[in-house]
């Protein structure tokens, strides 16, 4: 299938001659001899590219250009005109134009211009669907509603320029958050810059964030760039913002309220142009009453906030994980993908995860490698995941003991214990129910809410 080519002058000449030029090279041309009929044309055909003389009774070329571009962003126009100003050029290229030739015209001009055109905006298509395609990647896999009012969020937050402070656990997934809102952003054609604020030791944080001349300390060989400077129109994500030192707390707050900053043992003034994310496993307002974080900062960022929920919040997906990522490490490895036994799922279901999605990922990367039989069985399942019948005491005090804060233990404790002595009676409620010393409905209802159903 021909490009087709839309030619809009008011001279007839032109419309004879060029379009049949065109014809010769293989196009499918349509004509029009002012700005009304192309926009009919336009909705009528949609032409892959528009060649418009400026010039034209009624509505003229620049008025036509905003009409197409307003409703129809994806078709290149070229402006053709025998009375060309540099004024009206920039007009028309702010306008969306893509190029700008003067009459009389060359054929080879106008077939270097359309072919220039028509390879741009191949790669544009080839860049939606890229980025669509990242999108995806980086998306939430689940349909809990954790995950589904997680999306909400994402969707919402992602199209505007607002500052966002995502908090979570570890190993839920805070980074892809981060990556989903910056590719759903205004600023999506721009670099995403991360820096770890708790992998950075407290001597070297200043420089990494800001940059430094040659020879502004011992050490410094050369000029280095910071990454503030290297997000410039792009987005800066600032991950376990937590963990960073007070004292560069305090120079990234003035920064973030000035939008301006210098490098290390530099004088040049840099100004700050990017969209924050920081993220956090840590309670920040608790911080802030230990006295191990600015409040001023707090505010500052906590623009926006998202709450990543933990695995254990959203049980229901824990089936579909683990498909996928069985899935995943079949392509990597290239070899027959893995299935998984259901009493195997089972345990898995009832697992607190306190490492979360992460932790899920490893194990199931660790089974595909380690399981030689084509199925996942009890029995592949490790500690802690597979307590068995003498040994889950020991799991669970494992788990227990990698959690923070006593609620949470406590919760994870119950979760625990109900799982091991549901599993240790064969999936029989009523024995479980006068074990435990609980209702048997509300040990259902348990049951059902961590995953496990009664045979």
């Amino acid at each position: 299938m021909f490009p087709s080519i839309l030619i809009v002058d008011d001279e007839p000449s032109i419309l004879q001659s060029l379009g049949g030029l065109l014809e010769d090279e293989g196009f499918e041309v349509l004509t029009a001899t002012n700005g009304y009929e192309a926009l009919k044309i336009i909705d009528a055909q949609f032409p892959d590219l528009v060649l418009l003389d400026i010039w034209m009774p009624g509505m003229d070329g620049i008025e036509t250009l905003r009409e197409i571009k307003k409703d129809n962003p994806g078709i290149q126009v070229i402006i053709i005109t025998g009375h060309g100003t540099i004024e009206t050029a920039v007009k028309a290229t702010k306008l969306g134009a893509f190029d700008f030739i003067e009459k009389p015209l060359s054929i080879d001009k106008i077939i270097v211009a359309i072919n220039n055109a028509l390879n741009f905006q191949r790669l544009e298509e080839e860049n939606k669907y890229l980025r669509k395609k990242t999108i995806e990647k980086h998306s939430f896999h689940g349909n809990s509603p954790a995950v589904t009012h997680l999306r909400k969020q994402i969707a919402a937050a992602g199209p505007t320029d607002k500052w966002v402070l995502i908090a979570g656990e570890n190993g839920t997934g805070k980074e892809l958050v981060a990556r989903s809102i910056h590719h759903l952003s205004p600023r999506s054609d721009q670099p995403l810059i991360d820096i770890n604020c708790a992998a950075i030791p407290d001597p070297l944080i200043d420089s990494e964030l800001f940059g430094h001349e040659k020879g502004a300390f011992d050490g410094a060989a050369a000029k280095k760039i910071g990454k503030l400077e290297l997000a410039t129109n792009g987005t800066l994500f600032l991950d376990e913002i937590g963990d960073m030192p007070l004292k560069t707390q305090a120079k990234m707050l003035r920064v973030l309220q000035e939008r301006q900053f210098q490098r290390i043992g530099g004088m040049r003034v840099l100004h700050l142009n990017v969209r924050v994310i920081a993220a956090s496993n840590k309670d920040l307002r608790q911080e802030i009453a230990k006295g191990t974080f600015r409040e001023e900062l707090y505010y500052r960022i906590n623009v926006v906030p998202i709450e990543v929920p933990p695995l254990r919040d959203r049980r229901e997906d824990i089936p579909l994980l683990i498909d996928i990522f069985l899935e995943e490490f079949s392509r990597e490895s290239r070899k027959p993908r893995k299935q998984i036994q259901e009493d195997a799922r089972d345990l898995l279901l009832a697992y607190p995860w306190p490492g979360n999605v992460r932790e899920l990922k490893n194990l199931m990367e660790r089974l595909s490698i380690m399981v030689e039989k084509e199925v996942i069985e009890v029995s592949d399942i490790p500690r802690p995941y597979n307590p068995g019948p003498t040994t889950g005491q020991e799991a669970a005090s494992i788990d227990l003991f990698s959690i923070d804060g006593m609620e949470k233990a406590a919760r994870a404790f119950e979760t625990e214990y109900i799982r091991h002595k549901f599993l240790q009676n064969a999936r029989d409620v009523s024995k479980t129910a006068r074990q435990i010393g609980l209702d048997s409905r509300r040990l259902e209802r348990t049951l059902k809410n961590m995953g496990l159903t009664p045979p």
